[in-house]
């Protein structure tokens, strides 16, 4: 369901009770995100404004969201204006996705005056505006995010409403302006012409009126005045669960886990292709749904410069490296060299200086087939022979500092192809700046400053298989290398991805024999922890960590290993969360 006009109503509804309550602190997380803190005599809440294209909404939140270590300047503003400034109404134009929040602060002279809080939550036009008592803008998250001839969001202009269209607000129209409407509607599937009729209907909600009217589908064209009454009245219903805050919110999901959508009733259409999951708020739904999403977008936008980074190194490298197999390939042709400089060396009697070409027996060989040589006109037998000799050499050495480069290439390759699996999956600021400073450590990144401490290392991710053993996984490379190298005991179980950047992990065993259930909960530890976490099936290889050795010089991360046994597994997110939450 997007985040239409009518589930934005619900939130207002759940905002409603906190009028009254001050602006406390005042959060920009991430480009597109803001947090006010709400303090009233309840407690404080949490409101998160996302300006997002894709993931655009207003609601109270519980996620612990890390905040940059310098404010952005719209987030100062607010602070400015809207610190400790008391909520007094929470507002909606009908069913349109602008929410609007009055606040009384007091300005630099110590007057009372009211501010307006715009969320507008309309997909890549959304926008957050501070609107002063007079109207106008003071400031915007976006500026001219929408400048037409019409609005203007710059500060000292007076702000309009985004334009409406004119559809109907069902809260509000009578049965006989529906019926008209869907009388005037062209021929089209119901659901569609529902999504064009009325105001903040999502396509969700507009495809389960249209399921309740008719199971098999349904065109405008073809509705008798049974199917008229039938939509009536479930638009009647949707209406007074709105009206009387008697909504019921649910998480839609696939079989295998997957979210895919939400919404404020229980959903029909879907049958049993579908698990609802009940949730008890709008916030609460909304937060669920969103809470990984989110993480995901927000640390890969503060990572952006780490990713640009290594993604061009790694293509720096495969180009290299595609181009030293090249040349490789090419030394193929040393021995060929060879035989021509022994066969001349042999034939020189038989060879004139101005030939360019010399046919002779080929004695290594049983039959002594004839070989064509080619010569240089301007050389002399021998020193054609001599050309040879040196051209040999050269493909000889050539070939063997190439395969040296080759073999340290992929090596390189394969950590940064690590980093970047590492830099996906990272979850904290913390997690980034450890990140930054092996890069630093590694030369691939310059340190900004000498002086700054390296960041503190945080501990491994702890999860416990369903029978009881710890299990332990490593957040970057140089803490798998410390995990495995250094605090896991040699009779405990290694499990890393086959041939794929990932974690490692180490099952503890404590002198025990790992049961299988241990085994195969690690190796979906280990799958989901990697860079294989959307795959089916991923191979994961087991030892013993005694079994497991570092190189000499290797980089974080790289080991190798031996004794090692293969399970298959398919990487499970919930699986993950219980082990976690164990």
């Amino acid at each position: 369901m997007a985040f239409d006009g009518a589930y934005l109503y619900t939130i207002r509804q759940e905002l409603l009770p906190l009028i009254g309550a001050r602006a406390d602190k005042i959060h920009q997380p991430s480009r597109d995100e803001l947090i006010v803190h709400l303090r009233s005599r309840e407690g404080t809440s949490r409101l998160l404004i996302s300006t997002a294209g894709d993931t655009a909404r207003v609601h109270l939140t519980s996620v612990s969201i890390e905040n940059p270590a310098v404010p952005p300047m719209f987030c100062m503003l607010l602070r400015k204006h809207l610190g400790g400034g008391r909520l007094t109404d929470v507002r909606q134009e009908g069913l349109d996705r602008v929410l609007f929040l009055d606040f009384e602060c007091m300005n630099e002279l110590g007057d009372y005056v009211n501010l307006t809080l715009a969320c507008e939550v309309m997909g890549r036009y959304s926008n957050v505006v501070l609107i002063g008592s007079d109207g106008k803008v003071i400031d915007s998250l976006r500026r001219n995010a929408d400048v037409t001839r019409e609005r203007v969001l710059l500060p000292g202009f007076v702000y309009e409403l985004p334009h409406r269209t004119g559809r109907l607000n069902f809260l509000e129209t009578d049965d006989d302006t529906i019926v008209n409407a869907l009388l005037l509607a062209p021929d089209q599937r119901l659901d569609k012409a529902l999504v064009g009729i009325f105001e903040g209907v999502s396509p969700l909600l507009a495809r389960e009126w249209a399921f309740y009217v008719s199971h098999d589908g349904i065109r405008t064209g073809e509705m008798t005045q049974d199917h008229r009454d039938r939509l009536l009245f479930t638009i009647h219903e949707t209406k007074r669960m709105l009206l009387e805050n008697d909504c019921r919110f649910h998480l839609l999901s696939t079989p295998e886990g997957a979210l895919k959508d939400y919404c404020f009733l229980r959903p029909q259409q879907y049958g049993a292709l579908m698990v609802v999951k009940p949730m008890p708020s709008a916030s609460a739904a909304l937060d669920e749904f969103y809470a990984q999403r989110d993480l995901r977008a927000r640390m890969k936008q503060r990572a952006n410069d780490l990713f640009r980074l290594v993604m061009t190194r790694i293509e720096r490298t495969t180009r290299k490296l595609a181009n030293q197999r090249q040349e490789l390939a090419e030394t193929e042709k040393m021995e060929q060299n060879k035989l021509y400089g022994d066969l001349l060396s042999a034939n020189l009697y038989r060879i004139e200086k101005g030939d360019t070409k010399a046919v002779l027996e080929n004695f290594y060989e049983e039959s002594c087939p004839q070989v064509t040589v080619p010569l240089r006109a301007e050389l002399t037998p021998s020193q054609n022979a001599q050309h040879y000799y040196t051209l040999y050499r050269k493909a000889a050495t050539a070939q063997e500092k190439l395969a040296g480069q080759i073999a340290q290439g992929e090596a390189e390759l394969a950590y940064l192809e690590s980093v970047f699996d590492v830099l996906s999956r990272a979850e904290s600021e913390s997690d980034l700046l450890l990140l930054r400073d092996e890069l630093v450590q590694q030369g691939y990144v310059r340190n900004r400053s000498q002086k700054q401490k390296p960041p503190k290392q945080t501990p491994p991710m702890l999860f416990q298989s369903s029978d009881g053993f710890l299990i332990l996984v490593g957040r970057n490379n140089r803490q798998n290398d410390q995990l495995t190298l250094k605090e896991a005991a040699k009779s405990d179980i290694w499990l890393h991805t086959q041939n794929i950047p990932g974690s490692h992990v180490i099952l503890v065993t404590d002198g025990r024999e790992p049961t299988e259930t241990a085994l195969r909960e690690a190796a979906v530890l280990a799958a989901y922890h990697s860079k294989a976490r959307d795959s089916a099936q991923v191979p994961v290889d087991f030892t013993r960590v005694k079994f497991v050795k570092k190189p000499a010089g290797a980089k974080p991360g790289m080991v190798i290993f031996t004794n090692q046994q293969t399970l298959y597994v398919k990487p499970d997110a919930a699986l993950a969360e219980r082990l976690a939450a164990q």
